[in-house]
């Protein structure tokens, strides 16, 4: 004859569990942190870069982080009011020259205009 073989859980002390649980909750923390950290890494990074990350990312982990007060704060800029404007180039709309915006300064206003007409 063959024996069966049963199993039985194993009980925990409460000592022992509530250890446990610590360490769990604990670890948890830790990678909640990092995530926390490695969004706000991304955020900060050109447009592709987070793209690339966000894309990748499961809906459910946008609710296990505040991504809107980090996006305000990766995305709030350093111009303030009567900042002199960075200077950049732009390509011309009949793509014959380039336009440098500090060519303007001190001669006429300016105005950018971003969006759609559309």
């Amino acid at each position: 004859m063959s024996e069966a073989v049963i199993a039985v859980p194993v009980q925990l002390k409460p000592r022992r569990r509530r250890k446990l649980l610590i360490r769990s909750l604990a670890t948890l923390f830790v990678v909640w942190i990092c995530f926390v950290f490695f969004i706000g890494w991304a955020m900060r990074q050109p447009p592709e870069v987070f793209g690339n990350v966000m894309k990748r990312m499961p809906m459910p982990a946008y609710f296990l982080f505040p991504f809107e007060t980090m996006w305000n704060s990766a995305r709030k800029g350093t111009l303030h009011v009567n900042d002199t404007a960075p200077d950049f180039n732009l390509e011309t709309y009949d793509k014959s020259g380039t336009i440098q915006l500090s060519s303007f300064r001190g001669k006429q206003p300016v105005v950018l205009v971003f969006g759609s007409y559309t």
